[in-house]
């Protein structure tokens, strides 16, 4: 008598099953399988099981290393977590949340861990900019839903190539997969929507270098060349730019997008040509279009397979919804046009991630009076945009040197300390370049123009507060010498520090507190006393950036102030263990 099968709720079935439909090898399927029975013997594994199994494979899948040709080892086994996904039925969302859990069961690396991490930053980042390029596409071309009206066609008549929805797919590949060439951007979010702001002016160039595909794009669109349906454009000449049409519109910064397009995009598009990924004078003339777009998705392909991980054309799919957690990219039953594509980024997986790390802080308990008025709702994308923008208002017209006011600061002093501030600033400065470059095993080293622009941002807001804290130190001490203030080390490195930190945080990096102190080897006690300070001396700070410094505050309040080697330990020590009373410590 032969063995009844098991059903399939089984697990051993239910790996079987999975490991047929992704192709596995049976060593990452017994792996699998291993886990997943030892935790299941030792916790209760609440909900669909077979999704559990899906951590358990992703986790064997990334273990696993395959030879390659000639001696190397390619991380992986050719089997991405989207086809792990799809599989088990299991949404990106219902994974991330279950794979968390599964990490603390297993209690398996920090470097796995971290590379869970990452990869939800950068989902979380394509979610949000995928949100904005829909509402830019209606924008700058036609809409891809228009087409599901026009009457039907004939079984003899062939589907034209490159129609408004194969173009929203292209612009979209072409973006994922210049985004994923570029560690350094993908899970920055104001770097990422300037690529994808140079994306879709290279679309609408090549839009307008065919007359016969001028029809893609929106005749009510701003940055449209006058008479453009009658103007013919040469190969040889450079097309209309709209990345400032864009910027303006879309809520963008101009200098970071120009300087994306510029040192980045059009070098890196360059290679795709060498590389005859793309080919032709126009990307989007139908002899060359398919090609283009077969090409460049197979790239990506191969690039999600031993790279990537989440293939984020899945935001394309018909089936996003389940699959991700996000409303289908055009409902087919909302009104044609802008308005209803801006009222439909609102989405539930938006309220996802905001309420997990969202990329505004959510208001402390200290330092509320320091907040200004609420700001309108905003989306992710202007909140980062506008945080540069306020930043960069700051700053304007400033140089990162000293000004002739703190100059004669400095001269007025018994000693004058502008050499040895100075040569501080140069010091923190080159500190900060090297780690920020670095690569390690939280996150990918960024390009060296980021972190010298990040610096030079950081150094005139340095000066600029220093000199307003003199300023005010000068009325309050009645112009009393001030050298012994200005020789204090640890103002200054705690000062230019929380300058560093302003910076990162208008750009929305994934460098968070406390990665500064720790790259300039200051202790948090000391960069407590410099907040407030600072809070008082610029009024510029945006909202969010007083929330960001005040959360700060209460992260070291609660329990970075507390550790064995803290600061406050001596300072105690000092004041023979007598404590201030809450009269004397407060303005």
């Amino acid at each position: 008598m032969s063995r009844p099968e098991p059903p399939p709720s089984e697990p051993g079935a239910a790996i079987e099953r999975l490991c047929q439909e992704l192709n596995l090898d049976a060593a990452s399927a017994a792996e699998a399988l291993r886990d997943f029975t030892a935790l299941r013997g030792t916790y209760s594994l609440e909900g669909e099981p077979l999704h559990w199994l899906a951590c358990a494979l992703y986790v064997a899948c990334r273990k696993s290393r395959v030879p390659t040709v000639g001696s190397g080892l390619m991380e992986g086994n050719a089997v991405s977590l989207t086809r792990i996904l799809r599989s088990a039925r299991l949404s990106l969302i219902q994974f991330f949340s279950k794979m968390k859990k599964w990490m603390d069961m297993s209690n398996l690396s920090q470097e796995f861990r971290e590379r869970v991490e990452r990869l939800e930053r950068n989902f979380e980042v394509s979610t949000v900019i995928f949100k904005k390029f829909e509402p830019i596409f209606l924008d700058v071309f036609q809409n891809p839903y228009e087409e599901t009206s026009k009457p039907q066609r004939s079984r003899k008549q062939r589907r034209m190539p490159c129609n408004v929805r194969d173009l929203f797919n292209f612009c979209w590949t072409l973006f994922v997969y210049t985004k994923g060439n570029f560690r350094m951007i993908g899970d920055d979010l104001v770097n990422s929507y300037h690529l994808l702001l140079c994306c879709l002016d290279l679309i609408f160039a090549n839009a307008l270098l065919c007359p016969n595909r001028r029809d893609l794009l929106n005749p009510s669109f701003k940055g449209l060349p006058a008479g453009f349906r009658m103007t013919e454009i040469k190969a040889s000449e450079d097309p209309p730019c709209i990345i400032a049409t864009l910027c303006e519109l879309h809520d963008g910064l101009l200098v970071e997008a120009k300087g994306i397009k510029e040192h980045y995009f059009k070098p890196y598009i360059s290679k795709l040509f060498d590389r005859k990924i793309l080919k032709g004078e126009c990307l989007l003339d139908l002899c060359n279009f398919t090609e283009n777009s077969k090409a460049l998705n197979k790239e990506y392909e191969e690039y999600v397979l031993t790279v990537g991980d989440f293939d984020e054309r899945v935001f394309l799919g018909a089936d996003a919804e389940e699959e991700i957690g996000t409303p289908r990219k055009f409902p087919v039953d909302i009104p044609v046009g802008k308005t209803a594509a801006r009222a439909h980024v609102e989405s539930h997986l938006q309220q996802h991630f905001e309420k997990k790390r969202s990329f505004a802080p959510s208001t402390p308990l200290t330092g509320r009076r320091y907040l200004r008025e609420k700001e309108a709702v905003i989306t992710p994308v202007a909140s980062a945009t506008q945080s540069v923008s306020r930043l960069q208002s700051i700053v304007a017209g400033l140089k990162n040197a000293p000004s002739e006011q703190l100059i004669a600061i400095f001269e007025s002093c018994a000693r004058s300390p502008m050499e040895s501030i100075m040569s501080r600033v140069k010091e923190i400065g080159e500190k900060f370049c090297c780690s920020y470059t670095q690569s390690t095993d939280e996150q990918p080293g960024s390009h060296i123009d980021f972190a010298v622009n990040r610096l030079m941002l950081a150094e005139i807001l340095y000066y600029k507060i220093l000199e307003t804290i003199m300023v005010q130190e000068i009325r309050r001490l009645h112009g009393k010498d001030l050298t012994a203030l200005l020789e204090q080390d640890v103002f200054h490195r705690s000062l230019m520090a929380c300058c560093l930190e302003i910076v990162l945080f208008a750009y929305s990096s994934p460098r968070t507190f406390p990665w500064i102190i720790e790259v300039l080897d200051l202790r948090p006690f000391y960069f407590y006393k410099v907040i407030e300070v600072l809070i008082r001396s610029e009024e510029g700070l945006s909202r969010d950036m007083v929330k960001h410094l005040n959360s700060i505050e209460e992260q070291i309040l609660e329990s970075l102030a507390w550790t064995r080697d803290s600061a406050l330990w001596d300072a105690l020590q000092a004041s023979d263990n007598k404590v201030p009373t809450c009269e004397e410590v407060c303005f």
